[in-house]
């Protein structure tokens, strides 16, 4: 069983409802979505990545670096976190403009906190256990947030937060799941963990077996699995902040190991995670992140290329063939956002018509 967000906590939402304004493609505008880089050539392969609205972007990677934008993405400071040059931060969580949590996957495992923009960071969480793997962070609101990691001695590590990161608590061990042999997390984007809705999480799995886990159920996923590179590596909840939200889910994954493989690679869920289907025209290989940008519009993306699906999942069109390890919709606005390998940024453009979807988000 999971531990959640208290009902003090979600008296202070991080994320609220906003508009998100989608164009109704045709065939031909379909076409016309472009990528711009942003940035690229730092020595830093991105996997975190936290839009906190239109204007401010936070990325975290390899050799211990974060990046951080105020202005949209036009110019990005670079800094590398002092002491923790060699550590691979996965995963980020940011909250303002001034302050952010990062996660470096082990071992040992950190959690760092910056409320200064990254000018200082103070180690908050360390776990030297042998076989310590984190994979990724999720938060419910400024306060509450769950961290992942890898089974130890056959149970899914997992820590909680409930004062803005300041302090982690790993859960009870009797509440932690009971991982199959040869199943574990993959930490290829940090969104293989999120708040189902105000009050749950969701997590998925990957290697022998894959699984969706919510409390005490433990969900089969049809992707491919059966070796220790196969699985579900992220999955996109839509109307999460809901109550008794998280009904439309998408997972997607693959095999890193043969990225252009196809087949079970992406699955959709419409009764809160209870059934899966197989997508009838499955993205273009092994993806490591997916997120939605309304209830029928998402986006994946991988090492050969981007996707773009227009009804909640079933299927998939091609949009790009540039790698990325991660995306996100802002938090608080509409703007899309990839980041990937050599310290690359980049934002998706959507065209503008006049009719128009407005949904919450």
């Amino acid at each position: 069983m999971l531990s959640f967000a208290s009902s003090n906590t979600m008296k202070n939402l991080l994320a609220i409802p906003v508009f998100i304004c989608l164009s109704l493609f045709s065939a031909a505008q379909k076409d016309s979505l472009t990528i711009e880089i942003l940035a690229q050539g730092t020595n830093t392969s991105l996997r975190g990545l936290s839009v906190v609205n239109n204007q401010v972007i936070w990325v975290s990677g390899s050799n211990g670096t974060v990046g951080r934008s105020s202005n949209g993405g036009k110019d990005f400071k670079w800094m590398v976190v002092k002491g923790f040059e060699k550590t691979d931060f996965r995963d980020i969580e940011a909250f303002d403009a001034s302050t952010a949590i990062i996660m470096g996957i082990g071992s040992p495992g950190y959690i760092l906190r910056t409320t200064d923009g990254g000018e200082t960071w103070t180690l908050v969480y360390e776990n030297k256990s042998a076989g310590i793997f984190m994979d990724a962070m999720e938060f419910w609101n400024r306060q509450a947030g769950i961290v992942i990691g890898d089974p130890i001695d056959g149970k899914f590590f997992i820590a909680r937060t409930f004062d803005n990161g300041l302090t982690w608590r790993e859960i009870p061990d009797a509440y932690k799941p009971v991982a199959d042999t040869g199943e574990a997390c993959f930490a290829a984007s940090g969104t293989n963990i999120r708040a189902l809705d105000n009050d749950e999480a969701i997590f998925i799995s990957g290697g022998n077996n894959s699984y969706a886990y919510i409390r005490d159920q433990k969900i089969k996923l049809p992707l491919v699995n059966g070796s220790a590179s196969t699985g579900a590596y992220s999955i996109a909840v839509w109307d999460r902040y809901k109550l008794n939200g998280g009904k439309k889910l998408v997972v997607v994954g693959g095999d890193y190991t043969n990225d252009s493989a196809r087949s079970k690679t992406a699955a959709y869920s419409i009764d809160r995670g209870k059934t899966w289907k197989l997508s009838k025209t499955p993205p273009g290989g092994y993806r490591s992140a997916v997120e939605f940008m309304s209830e029928k519009h998402l986006i994946t993306c991988g090492p050969n290329g981007v996707d773009l699906s227009f009804d909640g999942g079933q299927t998939w069109r091609s949009i790009s063939k540039q790698g990325f390890h991660a995306v996100r919709i802002a938090r608080n606005g509409n703007a899309v956002f990839l980041a990937g390998a050599d310290g690359k940024v980049a934002r998706l453009h959507i065209p503008e018509r006049s009719g128009k979807i407005r949904t919450k988000f």
